[in-house]
């Protein structure tokens, strides 16, 4: 399947051109044709921002770059915190966001960092907003614009995500406030089925969802995450991922959403968490390059992993095994707990330990640039980055 877009290359985004403060372009009658011999003529729609989007998504998608996902709920940011022994206040997410996004030279490595809603919004404990600091370290600002998972009637105790509505007023809103990217997360279960209700609930969601955010100058990542969760092994994650990332294709091209300007954010091809039969990285690599061959256009400018639950170490040797050889995509990181965990566990709530926490990040972060480029080499990491991080049952 390939996009039917039919756009020249577009240069990296300058940093000037996400400056938070531009002035909204209204949507304009500008479209993208591609005309074929017959009366009948494809349409893409991107609003007057197709070339925009080109440029972010390639600007996110460069090399030895990937995401930092802060973009957790207050809630879960809550959780994180109590792990450490914090209460959950806006006070103490301040702190702890402003210690991720002021990490000196961070834009070495990560080209775009998913904010919550709050932290879009938000300054850091010296005053200045966030989106200015991560703009000023060359960083790509995206936003979360979801509505989270609630259950879906008909299904097999399934779920779907909510947030479509309202969502082409807030994009825009966030495109105001300095956004250039946007996130959205569905899921998918292999122990509930996954029944073809919940696979097509999911497609048809991030497809509305990209349409509306390209609308409005946001690149939508497209994340249909396929849990970890189960015993099943890694033939039958390849088989369902096939399913999905199917369905998504075919509903992303039903709403003309333009390909070059989106990126996606898969599940790597894994057995299931309580899988006996463990995978090694060259497997987890030759089962995930499998899928994405079949199912992923070329058009796509970038395909950035999240971990999941997986280890720091083990995400990044997943990641590092992929990019062994040339694929026609950007292969990276959009990663969470995975760039985090150990950063998180240093800093403690201590002021004194802000400058350790950044190194610790920086280590993740340059762990996974390496992995990115295909160099990393798994030495002298730390125990604490080999530990696991599944939760049975996991709500983000």
């Amino acid at each position: 399947m390939a996009s039917a877009s039919l756009l020249k290359s577009s240069p990296v985004l300058d940093r000037s051109e996400f400056v938070k403060g531009q002035s909204l372009r209204q949507p304009s009658a500008s479209i993208i044709r591609c005309h074929p011999a017959s009366s009948s003529a494809l349409t893409i729609l991107a609003g007057s921002y197709a070339d925009e989007l080109v440029k972010t998504a390639k600007t996110v998608a460069s090399p030895g770059r990937g995401i930092l996902a802060m973009d957790e709920s207050n809630a879960t940011c809550g959780k994180r915190l109590a792990s450490i022994g914090l209460e959950n206040t806006e006070a103490n997410r301040q702190a702890y966001r402003t210690l991720l996004v002021t990490a000196p030279g961070l834009g070495q490595y990560i080209s775009g960092a998913i904010l919550f809603e709050e932290t879009l919004y938000q300054s850091t404990t010296d005053g200045k907003k966030m989106v200015d600091v991560l703009i000023e370290q060359n960083i790509v600002p995206g936003i979360k614009v979801d509505k989270g998972l609630v259950p879906l009637p008909g299904s097999n105790n399934e779920s779907w995500c909510q947030g479509l509505d309202g969502l082409a007023s807030r994009t825009a809103a966030y495109y105001q406030q300095g956004a250039r990217f946007a996130k959205w997360r569905t899921v998918v279960s292999i122990p509930n089925g996954p029944s073809a209700l919940a696979v097509k609930e999911a497609a048809w969601g991030l497809a509305r969802y990209a349409a509306i955010s390209q609308d409005n100058g946001l690149v939508p990542i497209v994340e249909p995450e396929i849990l970890l969760d189960g015993e099943h092994g890694i033939d039958r994650t390849f088989e369902v991922a096939l399913k999905v990332w199917a369905e998504v294709f075919y509903y992303l091209a039903e709403n003309n959403v333009l390909f070059e300007g989106i990126l996606l954010k898969p599940s790597m091809v894994t057995p299931g968490a309580e899988c006996k039969d463990k995978a090694t990285p060259q497997q987890v690599s030759d089962y995930t390059l499998k899928l994405l061959k079949r199912r992923i256009p070329p058009a796509i400018p970038g395909i950035m992993f999240l971990s999941g639950g997986q280890s720091e170490v083990e995400a990044t040797l997943n990641l590092n095994a992929m990019n062994q050889g040339p694929n026609p995509w950007h292969v990276s990181f959009s990663y969470a707990r995975a760039l985090q965990n150990t950063c998180l566990k240093t800093w403690a709530g201590r002021p004194e330990n802000v400058k350790a926490a950044q190194e610790v990040l920086l280590v993740r972060a340059k762990a996974n640039s390496l992995a990115q480029l295909g160099k990393y080499t798994g030495e002298g990491e730390s125990e604490e980055a080999k530990k696991g991080m599944f939760v049975k049952g996991y709500v983000y």
